[in-house]
């Protein structure tokens, strides 16, 4: 069995330093660590239970395949403050059929953001 310790999602964007703005200065994520020199250095950001590695260069955009999935706590005031920052969204925040409140952006390459408030009446807020 393997036994975890630490996980991250590896990003490599075909303009680390655009996203690097993007996702320190927009979004406003937290930064763990940097390490290397230069355009293509790496950052290491927090995202809650798990962390995203911008470095390295590629030619190609991300697969549309690849989704990034952030839990906040208020979907509304996220939208207002990243709307603000020139974030452009996808689609503002709304309640879904499951009951969560999601709304989309997307990074500079093109890759899908989900942003998720989880109302206090929603079963993932309760543990049997």
């Amino acid at each position: 069995m393997v036994h975890v310790l630490s996980s991250r999602t590896l990003l490599r964007p075909t303009d680390p330093e655009r996203s690097r703005r993007f996702y320190g200065e927009q979004l406003g994520l937290d930064v763990y660590r940097e390490f290397g020199t230069g355009p293509e250095r790496g950052t290491v950001y927090f995202l809650g239970g798990g962390f995203l590695e911008v470095a390295g260069r590629c030619e190609t955009p991300p697969s549309p395949a690849l989704k990034l999935w952030l839990q906040v706590a208020d979907a509304s005031a996220a939208y207002e403050e990243l709307t603000a920052a020139g974030v452009e969204g996808l689609r503002p925040p709304v309640k879904e059929p499951w009951g969560l409140i999601e709304m989309w952006l997307a990074d500079p390459d093109g890759t899908e953001i989900v942003v998720v408030e989880v109302p206090e009446d929603h079963p993932l807020r309760y543990r049997p």
